[in-house]
């Protein structure tokens, strides 16, 4: 083994080689750019139609957290948005007022204790059972 100084420190033939070896592998590691193409049986679009449809009938219980006029029910809205990211709620007219609802929970067990939660921020709110059903 050579060792040739440049400077104070000592250098080897190894390293210019191990170096540009590196480097290589660097742009060799570079992304690729690729097209994907999905085919799918034509009767799925119409399977997620009809699963949208029975689920659109679907009974649930919800939360009703509170009521009043259109002003109000929004500001209430806008409020549980943000203390419950992510669930489900929306505003709906039974005249003559509008009632904010929180939540589509299937079974009684989920819905009670998701109530349990909001009762906690909103001690008005109040359990919904399902209309046409008899849980």
């Amino acid at each position: 083994m050579h060792v040739y100084i440049i400077g104070k420190e000592p250098f080897t033939m190894k390293t210019p080689v191990l170096t540009l070896f590196l480097l290589g592998l660097t742009f060799h590691l570079s992304a690729q750019e690729g097209q994907v193409s999905i085919n799918q049986d034509p009767r799925i679009d119409e399977l997620m139609k009809l699963y949208t449809q029975v689920n659109s009938k679907a009974d649930y219980y919800q939360i009703q957290v509170g009521f009043g006029s259109y002003q109000k029910a929004q500001n209430l809205k806008s409020k549980i948005d943000i203390d419950f990211p992510g669930w489900y709620s929306k505003i709906e007219f039974e005249s003559p007022t509008y009632r904010v609802r929180l939540g589509k929970f299937k079974t009684k067990l989920e819905a009670e204790r998701k109530y349990l939660e909001v009762r906690k921020k909103y001690p008005d709110a109040m359990l919904l059972k399902p209309e046409s059903s008899s849980r």
